[in-house]
């Protein structure tokens, strides 16, 4: 018996969905109350609230890929699961714009690095550790489809590295990233889906299925609805709340920032890819984590600039000084040696970890020079150079695969029938 129709199932999911809407009242009611109560309090009830509605967002998006198109899927899952990424990252724009001179700006883009570095440095590594877990195989392998996720990727990170010289992000950025992303929905809208098991969908929102549909459109609706609302109702006074609580119990907000709130933000897209990965289906899981990725390294980058102009009055561009400048050459290296490793449409269990492992070396650092500017400066720098020059290695190992990928990714109208790994490195080496 399918989850979808276990009789059971709907009444998990009515369960889970009470527990999110319980996590909402009390950020609701202290934000139609005008009430501040704690700074710690706050950032903990308006960062649950954002979680739960997190939740809410992910299981209508779920609900949604079988009644809707590939392209407008693609499109719709990528704007609104990572909703509560953004609301957050634009408020730090917006008041940057407001006010140029404040820590806001750089509060606007450590949030922005922080989530992309999570994503790469522990949400691809946990996949393919929990993949290994349950079935003993040392890497997920992906779809010829899912090549152009990769490629297009590829191309966001490589004009991520232009911004550098510019130390800013500015308008050309944001029309040439939203462009990129655009593409990418494009391309994929007219490629078919990786083959799945269509009964076997994962967590509360298989219990949709059992809908009508009808009842499943409604269902879809309303939990965007009311998702949304809740999260652009917490997105300012969770924001604030975080640079509030970094003053009043001594940790440096910007690392709040960088790292707790895309924590919040981030958990219910990666819970969603999790149970993708524990039901069988770790290429979907995996893909879904690429696919973030893409959106938050185009399309999030990009609207950077126009949520800090809304804020100005007028056309702005948000800057990079010395230490952001060094986070997104942190960023923009780690997004490329990523890809390296994605080449043969594999992540490989050694890969995984080498990426986790680095990632625990940036936080690391982070910590012990905490205080330090220069010094965290001059050693994630030479962090940065690292994942370089892994990344050349690898990409020089994989020449001739990354010259076919490109093709499929870009050109393929069937991808199925163009295997990429077909000169990949026998098992034993590839692990």
């Amino acid at each position: 018996m399918s989850p979808a129709s276990n009789p059971a199932t709907l009444g998990r999911f009515f369960g889970y969905l009470g527990v999110a809407v319980v996590a909402t009242l009390p950020a609701i009611a202290l934000r139609l109350g005008g009430w501040r109560p704690d700074p710690l309090l706050d950032a903990a009830l308006f960062g649950g609230a954002i979680l739960a509605a997190g939740f809410m967002l992910s299981w209508g998006a779920e609900t949604a890929e079988k009644r809707v198109s590939q392209g407008l899927i693609v499109a719709a899952i990528a704007l609104v699961t990572v909703l509560p990424e953004y609301a957050v990252d634009f408020y730090y724009a917006y008041a940057a714009g407001q006010n140029p001179d404040s820590n806001y700006v750089h509060y606007a883009a450590a949030n922005m690095t922080g989530a992309n570095r999570l994503l790469v440095g522990l949400a691809w590594p946990l996949m393919v550790v929990i993949h290994w877990l349950r079935t003993r195989e040392r890497g997920i392998e992906l779809a010829p489809v899912n090549a152009a996720e990769i490629v297009f990727l590829m191309i966001g990170t490589a004009w991520s590295f232009t911004i550098l010289f510019r130390d800013a992000i500015g308008w050309i950025d944001s029309v040439v990233l939203v462009s990129i992303f655009g593409a990418y929905v494009w391309r994929v809208s007219y490629l078919p889906k990786a083959e799945e098991d269509e009964d076997d969908e994962p967590g509360p929102a298989a219990a949709l299925g059992k809908l009508s549909p009808a009842r499943q459109w409604f269902a879809m609706g309303g939990l965007t609805i009311v998702a949304a609302a809740v999260i652009l109702a917490s997105a300012e006074p969770f924001a604030e709340s975080m640079v509030e609580s970094g003053r009043l119990i001594g940790i440096d907000e910007f690392l709040l920032i960088q790292w707790l709130a895309p924590l919040a933000s981030e958990a219910p897209a990666v819970t969603i890819a999790v149970l993708f990965v524990l039901s069988g289906r770790a290429a979907n899981g995996l893909a879904t984590m690429i696919s973030d990725k893409i959106n938050q390294w185009t399309l999030l980058v990009g609207m950077l600039p126009l949520a800090m102009s809304l804020g100005a009055g007028g056309l702005t561009a948000l800057p990079l000084d010395d230490r952001q400048h060094e986070e997104f050459f942190l960023t923009a290296a780690q997004s490329l040696f990523g890809i390296a490793l994605l080449l043969r449409l594999r992540l490989g269990l050694w890969g995984g970890l080498a990426l986790a492992a680095l990632f625990a070396i940036q936080v690391g650092v982070t910590l012990a020079f905490l205080g330090d500017e220069q010094r965290t400066i001059a050693s994630l720098t030479w962090l940065s150079w690292a994942y370089l020059a892994l990344a050349v290695v690898v990409l020089a190992a994989n020449a001739r695969t990354l010259g076919h990928l490109i093709a499929v990714g870009l050109f393929a109208r069937h991808p199925a029938t163009h295997p990429v790994a077909a000169s990949a490195t026998p098992p034993s080496t590839a692990r």
